[in-house]
């Protein structure tokens, strides 16, 4: 019936243009403020263990949830849906919870908190947290979700804008034994961490078909960031090995062990990590400093940002 709505409506040049631009939103959130992130693009955010990257997650997903606007008060917020697949299974939902609260009473001024319940309440309708265990469940839930995400489209109105998954490479070590345990029958095709990754990918492709959104996905750098001997000693591989981990003067970040099927996936790349700086801000209080990189598109930028209670921020 939608279909048939949709072939058979007609609309005028300042609908069209009111539509479109809707749709195009872009999201900006620290650190990726540099490039604007639009519907269709995939972005991955790789990083060692500890870089913040499931902060920079939750600064995303909170920037969509709020609203443009409520009850007179702007937030700044996309006022669309989030998805969180969490293959890691280690997302503290509290900490999410703490960044809106924050958020909510820093659009407040920290004042009138008369309808502070009925915007919590409304934001978080707009979060789905899903848990996987495998891939083989990973894949059951990007084959399923379109009619999820339907119902509560129709019944909400609520549209999908972000999709984000944490961590893409959460499997690849049990996907790897796997693959060399026998199957039964002869035309099955073998189970191995490329056939996976590149069924997922073709999921999320025809899920974007009908739900155009912006996916988001981290992956740990396994292999040792580049103060790692193990890292070092890839310099020895050729350079179309190393060409997703190397930045413009050639020092190796990290070794890149996705399949081409992910790697020709991704539009967008960001490298962040650790430091053993710190920001003093206070006698008594010292934010670690994280540094963020732009890989893909290369910008040869190197940002610093910290993690508050409030979420995500740049340093200058």
């Amino acid at each position: 019936m939608a279909l048939r709505q949709w072939i058979d409506g007609d609309e005028t040049a300042a609908e069209m243009l009111t539509r479109v631009l809707k749709e195009r939103t872009s999201l900006l959130v620290p650190p990726l403020h540099r490039v604007p992130l639009h519907v269709g693009n995939v972005v991955e955010l790789v990083g060692p263990s500890g870089s913040a990257k499931t902060q920079i997650l939750i600064q995303a997903a909170v920037n969509c949830i709020l609203p443009k606007e409520w009850n007179g008060i702007r937030y700044g917020g996309l006022e669309c849906s989030v998805v969180f697949i969490d293959l890691d299974c280690r997302l503290d939902i509290s900490r999410l919870s703490q960044v809106l609260k924050l958020r909510i009473l820093e659009g407040n001024g920290n004042g009138d908190l008369g309808n502070f319940d009925a915007l919590y309440t409304t934001c978080l309708r707009r979060f789905f947290y899903i848990r996987c265990y495998d891939s083989f469940e990973f894949l059951a839930t990007l084959k399923t979700m379109h009619h999820k995400l339907q119902k509560e489209r129709d019944d909400l109105g609520i549209r999908l804008h972000l999709l984000m998954i944490d961590s893409i490479g959460a499997y690849h070590w049990v996907d790897r034994v796997s693959s060399s345990l026998p199957l039964w029958g002869n035309n099955r095709k073998g189970f191995s961490l490329a056939n996976m990754l590149e069924a997922a990918v073709e999921e999320i492709k025809k899920l974007l078909l009908v739900h155009p959104s912006i996916v988001i996905a981290s992956k740990a750098t396994i292999f040792g960031d580049r103060s790692s001997d193990i890292v070092r000693r890839e310099k020895s591989l050729s350079e179309t090995e190393l060409r997703h981990g190397k930045t413009d003067g050639g020092q190796v970040l990290y070794r890149e062990y996705m399949p081409s099927a992910w790697q020709s996936f991704v539009t967008h790349r960001v490298f962040v990590r650790g430091s053993d700086e710190y920001l003093t801000v206070s006698s008594c209080e010292h934010q670690s400093i994280y540094f963020s990189e732009w890989l893909l598109p290369s910008l040869g930028v190197l940002d610093k940002f910290i993690v508050k209670n409030a979420g995500v921020f740049m340093v200058p």
